[in-house]
C-alpha cells in the first residue's frame, strides 16, 4: 500500500462547504426520535440534576471519543466505512478483515432505517392528524375518555396496514429524494435547511410551554439533583445513552467525515457536535414536561406519552383559541419529530449508497434508488409486525423487535468498540496526530489514552449490560 498515495486522497464524493455545514450534518444524524422523548424521561426518573451530571461526563469521556474515531478515520479514509478501514488497515500494515466492521455498519444503518422509518411515518402522520383538530376535546380536558380515544386513533393507525405502509414509504421517499442528490446538491443543501428549522420550531414550543405549561415544575423535574433516586442501574443508564445518542457505530458519522475538509478541527467539531445534541435533548425534556405536568399526565409513560397522551395534553391547551394552540402546537410538535427523524434517516441511508457507488461504479441516483427499496423491502416485515404478522413471533417478539435488539443490542455495540479499537490501537500514532494535534498535546493523550483503555471498556459494559448479561 502507497502512503502517499493514502495521504493524498480526496473524496470522490464532494466536501462540506463548511465547519457549520459539517455540525449541522452530524448533529442532524445524532438528534433522533430519541433524543426528543427518551433522554428527558431517563433523566427525571434516574435522579435529575445527578443523572444530568453522569451524563454529560459519559457523553464526554466516552461518546465524544467514539465521535472523534469515526470522523477520524473517515477524513483519514476518505472512502465509505467499507474502504475506509480496509484502506486503513493495510496503511497501519494490519489485516484487511477490519473492513467487515465498516461492513456491518453500513448493514446496521439499512436494517435501523428499515424500522426506523415506520415510526417516522407516525409523526408524519400526525402531523395531520393534528392541523385536522383530531386531538382537540371541546371540554378541554385529559378524562379517562379522551385518553382512550387518542389510544384508539394511534390503535387505528397501527393496525391499518395499508396507512402504515403509505407513511413509511412516504418517509423512505422523502430520504432518498436528498439523498440521490449528492452532498451539496442534497445532503447538505437539506440540512442548512432542516437543522435550523428544527431549532426554530423547537425554541418556539419552549416559549409555548413557558407561557401555557407547567415551565418550573418541568425544571425540576429534570434538573433538582436527586442523588438518593441516583441508582448504579442509573449510572449504566447514563452511560448507555451517552453511547446511543451520538449514532456512532454503524458507519454514519464516518461517512460523513468522509467529505470533511483537511483544514477544520475534528476535536472542535466534536465537541460543538455534542453541545448541540445535548442542548436539543433537555430543550425537547422541557418542552414536554411543561405539557405533561399541566395536564397530570405520568411523566414515565416512554414511548407512549408521544403518540397516545401527549397529542391530547397540546389539544387540551389553548393558546389564542382552540386551533392556534392545541392543534396548532401539537401539529407544531410533530413537525418537530418529523424533522429529527429526517436528518437521522438521511445519515443512516448515505454509507450504504456510498458504498454502493464505489464498489459498483454506479451513479448516485441509481445506487439510492436500490437502497431505497432493499430497505423499503426489510420495512414490510416491520409494518406487518403490528397487524398482519404480530401473531408470528421468535426469539425476541416480531420482526420489528427483533431488529430493534439486534441493532441495538448487538450489533451498534459492537460496531462501536471495534472502532475505537481500531482508532486507538491499529493506526499509527503518527498518522492520528497529523489528524488531530501535531503537538502531541494533552487533549490528544487524553483522547487516546481513552480510546484505548476507557471507552473499550465502557462499551464492553454496555454490550453485556443490553443482551442481558449485567443487570443491577
Amino acid at each position: 500500500m502507497n502512503t502517499k498515495s493514502i495521504n493524498n486522497r480526496s473524496s470522490l464524493h464532494g466536501y462540506w462547504s463548511s465547519r457549520f455545514s459539517f455540525i449541522l450534518a452530524v448533529a442532524g444524524s445524532a438528534v433522533g426520535l430519541g433524543n426528543i422523548w427518551k433522554f428527558p424521561y431517563i433523566a427525571g426518573v434516574n435522579g435529575g440534576g445527578a443523572f444530568v451530571l453522569v451524563y454529560l461526563l459519559c457523553v464526554f469521556l466516552i461518546g465524544l471519543p467514539i465521535l472523534v474515531s469515526e470522523i477520524l478515520i473517515g477524513r483519514m479514509g476518505r472512502r465509505n466505512p467499507v474502504a475506509s478501514m480496509r484502506h486503513l488497515s493495510l496503511e497501519s500494515s494490519s489485516l484487511p478483515y477490519w473492513q467487515y466492521v465498516g461492513l456491518a455498519g453500513v448493514l446496521s444503518g439499512i436494517l435501523i432505517l428499515s424500522f426506523y422509518s415506520v415510526i417516522a411515518g407516525w409523526s408524519l402522520s400526525y402531523i395531520f392528524k393534528s392541523f385536522s383538530h383530531s386531538f382537540i376535546d371541546s371540554s378541554s380536558t385529559l378524562q379517562n375518555p379522551i385518553i382512550n380515544d387518542a389510544g384508539s386513533i394511534f390503535d387505528d393507525l397501527i393496525n391499518d396496514w395499508k396507512v402504515m405502509l403509505f407513511w413509511h414509504t412516504l418517509f423512505l421517499y422523502m430520504t432518498f429524494c436528498v439523498v440521490a442528490r449528492g452532498i451539496k446538491g442534497g445532503l447538505e443543501k437539506a440540512i442548512r435547511i432542516l437543522m435550523p428549522l428544527l431549532i426554530l420550531l423547537l425554541v418556539g414550543l419552549l416559549f409555548y410551554s413557558i407561557f401555557n405549561g407547567h415551565f418550573i415544575e418541568s425544571v425540576y423535574f429534570m434538573f433538582a439533583p436527586k442523588f438518593s433516586e441516583l441508582t448504579a442501574s442509573g449510572v449504566l443508564i447514563a452511560l448507555g445513552h451517552a453511547f446511543f445518542t451520538l449514532s456512532v457505530g454503524m458507519g454514519a458519522i464516518m461517512a460523513y467525515g468522509a467529505y470533511l475538509p483537511s483544514d477544520l478541527s475534528i476535536g472542535k467539531i466534536s465537541i460543538a457536535v455534542v453541545f448541540v445534541d445535548t442542548l436539543i435533548a433537555i430543550i425537547a425534556g422541557l418542552v414536554i414536561f411543561s405539557v405533561v405536568f399541566a395536564n397530570g399526565l405520568d411523566p414515565e409513560q416512554g414511548p407512549g406519552l408521544i403518540f397516545v397522551s401527549l397529542p391530547i395534553a397540546f389539544g387540551s391547551m389553548p393558546f389564542l383559541g382552540n386551533w392556534l394552540g392545541g392543534g396548532f402546537f401539537a401539529g407544531i410538535f410533530f413537525c418537530l419529530l418529523s424533522l429529527a427523524a429526517w436528518t437521522s434517516a438521511i445519515s443512516l441511508m448515505e454509507p450504504a449508497v456510498a458504498w454502493l457507488i464505489e464498489k459498483f461504479h454506479i451513479d448516485r441516483f441509481k445506487a439510492a434508488l436500490i437502497i431505497f427499496l432493499i430497505i423499503w423491502l426489510v420495512g414490510l416485515g416491520n409494518v406487518f409486525s403490528f397487524n398482519l404478522l404480530s401473531e408470528f413471533t421468535f426469539l425476541q417478539g416480531t420482526i420489528f423487535d427483533n431488529l430493534d435488539y439486534l441493532t441495538s443490542n448487538i450489533m451498534l455495540p459492537i460496531g462501536g468498540l471495534l472502532i475505537v479499537i481500531f482508532a486507538g490501537w491499529i493506526i499509527k500514532e503518527e498518522r492520528l496526530s497529523m489528524q488531530l494535534d501535531k503537538s502531541k498535546g494533552f487533549c490528544f493523550k487524553l483522547w487516546l489514552f481513552l480510546s484505548k483503555y476507557i471507552v473499550p471498556a465502557a462499551v464492553l459494559i454496555i454490550f453485556v449490560r443490553s443482551i442481558g448479561i449485567l443487570s443491577l
